[in-house]
């Protein structure tokens, strides 16, 4: 019993001697002082450009493209070629979960591609006519759970578009496979 009593009694002392700190210090601040103050020019603030509050947009840009198109590649589109989306072939089900599940991955490594291509002028530029056809596959995880096979061609059309328009703009895009932990995260 004496270690808890004399923890018990250390707690005690510190916390009135912080209540005590922080009353004194709060009463010294509502009182007005008569020191003399002096002016401290403050930096002047200025508008950022986008290109200015994204740093190394274009490889952002790659590295996302590059994530939506292996995602697309290795779990839609190879897929549907090998016929496993077709009723009554083997893992079906887990088949279609995992392509909805890289399409929803597709999607959001796209927008982020997106988002970084406004730091660059040039992949802005590029990538301009593209967002209404990124912002169509959002409704796409669904078709694919359903089944529907043209929304295969539409993850590789917009794909093949993306890349296109990164090449053009000076940054290729090749396909990286994510992880599964990054396809779960969705990052």
């Amino acid at each position: 019993m004496p270690v808890p009593m004399r923890r018990l009694a250390l707690a005690l002392t510190l916390c009135c001697a912080l209540l005590a700190g922080s009353t004194g210090w709060a009463v010294g601040q509502s009182t007005p002082q008569h020191s003399p103050t002096v002016a401290v020019a403050a930096a002047t603030p200025r508008p950022t450009t986008p290109a200015e509050k994204q740093k190394l947009a274009k490889t952002r840009f790659v590295a996302n493209a590059a994530l939506a198109a292996g995602a697309t590649y290795q779990w839609i589109v190879k897929p549907y070629k090998q016929g496993k989306f077709k009723k009554g072939a083997p893992h079906r089900k887990a088949t279609l979960a995992k392509a909805a599940l890289a399409g929803a991955f597709t999607y959001n490594r796209l927008k982020a591609a997106e988002r970084n291509a406004h730091g660059d002028p040039l992949l802005s530029k590029a990538l301009a006519p593209l967002s209404s056809a990124i912002a169509g596959l959002k409704a796409l995880p669904s078709k694919l759970r359903k089944g529907d096979s043209s929304a295969v061609q539409d993850y590789n059309n917009v794909i093949n578009k993306v890349k296109g328009a990164g090449s053009s703009a000076g940054a290729p895009v090749k396909d990286k496979v994510p992880s599964d932990s990054q396809l779960i995260r969705g990052s």
